[in-house]
């Protein structure tokens, strides 16, 4: 990979947008972590409330997995442009942007009249967070090039909680809060993109002006397709992702279905609180340990396990089994997540990230749809969970080949 062979390079904070004079570490670790959280906030805000919002709409179970599956499109569909607007723009400005859409979109929700606008309003939003996420790790290495690890670690920390508050407040103080309308539910999770919005306005460090050098490797945008690296990690993070978002998605019904639904809060609590014990783990784990390959061949059976115990177990076996879901895919989410930021040579973060998410998000936008054509084929609701429990052993299938590619690039 370009610029490997040369890692005194990898401190350098030329990126697009050129780089702010020496920020505070504190501020921008906290802007990271707010951004993190509303990011996710609007993907996580609605599993929760789907049965509500199943019974209002009258929709199918494939139309709720296409719900979950719509943001994991425009996530494919529009990394490499969020790439191009990055080079041109800067990542700032398009973080900001993108935050802005997605807030925008996610609320523009609780108006929908019918399966159709909300898929709509779904699609619009999942842009706002395509262009943001390609732009968040390069603003990682711009912010924080010698402490990009911590940086990462902070970010990733921000989205685990945003998506723990989300779901595990909704049902239990949210709803009662607002007279159990799930339109006023998703408007409530509106709130904390627009207060992130306004920080990024107001106390991000603005870029300055970059040098010739800087901006022709900044108008370089498109992914390096033939860097091994880059699909291992695209395949390793969609795993993750299809295994994540597809849970969130069915927990709910299948309880239901199940005669459960109590127990749905409790549950997607555990599945996603439990991550901020993978998040500190990583936290407090030493950089070399990150790159290895230990994360995969560990927590991917881990997270297995959880999901088997998920359909087959009852009582509070059922919340010990989305624990260990939930802590085996946050190790492995974390440190898929922040290797763009770490690999890539200086200005071109955009570019790995931007094809790491085209990759990922292409495989994961099949699972939540497949999962809900499953059940609605078969008639059992327990086969819902079959290509999630897939996803989790490919992760661990991935591996050997995730520590033979940081080998060769000298990360091992």
């Amino acid at each position: 990979m370009p610029g490997l062979e040369h890692p005194e390079l990898m401190n350098r904070p030329t990126s697009p947008g050129a780089g702010p004079a020496a920020p505070h570490l504190f501020t921008v670790l906290a802007l990271l972590w707010i951004g993190g959280g509303a990011m996710r906030i609007p993907l996580l805000a609605v599993p929760p409330i789907l049965p509500l919002i199943h019974d209002d709409l009258h929709m199918s179970e494939t139309q709720v997995g296409l719900l979950i599956g719509l943001p994991l499109i425009m996530f494919a569909l529009a990394a490499i442009p969020g790439s191009l607007l990055i080079a041109r723009l800067g990542a700032l400005r398009v973080a900001t942007a993108g935050i802005a859409i997605a807030t925008i979109a996610a609320a523009a929700r609780s108006a929908a009249f019918d399966v159709w606008t909300l898929h709509a309003a779904t699609l619009l939003m999942g842009f706002g967070v395509a262009i943001c996420q390609p732009a968040m790790p390069t603003l990682v290495r711009l912010w924080t090039p010698a402490r990009a690890w911590l940086a990462n670690a902070f970010f990733t920390n921000g989205m685990l909680m945003g998506a723990t508050f989300s779901t595990s407040l909704t049902i239990p103080f949210i709803l009662p809060m607002v007279g159990a309308s799930w339109r006023s539910a998703v408007l409530f999770w509106s709130i904390p993109g627009v207060i992130a919005v306004l920080l990024y306005i107001l106390a991000a460090p603005r870029p300055k002006a970059p040098d010739a050098a800087a901006q022709a490797m900044a108008a370089r945008w498109w992914p390096e397709w033939n860097s091994p690296t880059l699909w291992l990690l695209g395949i390793a993070l969609g795993a993750n992702n299809a295994l994540f978002f597809a849970s969130n998605a069915f927990v709910p019904d299948y309880l239901t279905s199940t005669g459960r639904g109590d127990m749905i809060a409790l549950t997607l609590t555990y599945l996603n609180a439990s991550q901020l014990i993978g998040s500190f783990v990583m936290l407090a784990m030493p950089e070399r340990m990150q790159r290895g390959h230990w994360p995969f061949t560990v927590f991917g059976p881990i997270t297995a396990i959880g999901l088997l115990g998920l359909v087959f177990c009852d009582g509070i076996w059922i919340q010990l089994s989305a624990a260990a879901a939930g802590i085996g895919g946050a190790v492995t989410f974390i440190v898929t997540f922040g290797l763009p930021a770490i690999l890539s040579p200086p200005g071109e973060v955009h570019r790995m990230a931007s094809g790491m998410f085209t990759i990922s998000y292409a495989i994961a936008v099949v699972v939540p749809i497949l999962c809900g054509a499953v059940w609605d084929i078969t008639g059992l609701p327990w086969t819902s969970f079959l290509p999630i429990a897939a996803c989790a052993v490919g992760m661990t299938i991935l591996a050997r080949r995730l520590r033979c590619a940081a080998s060769v690039n000298g990360e091992e």
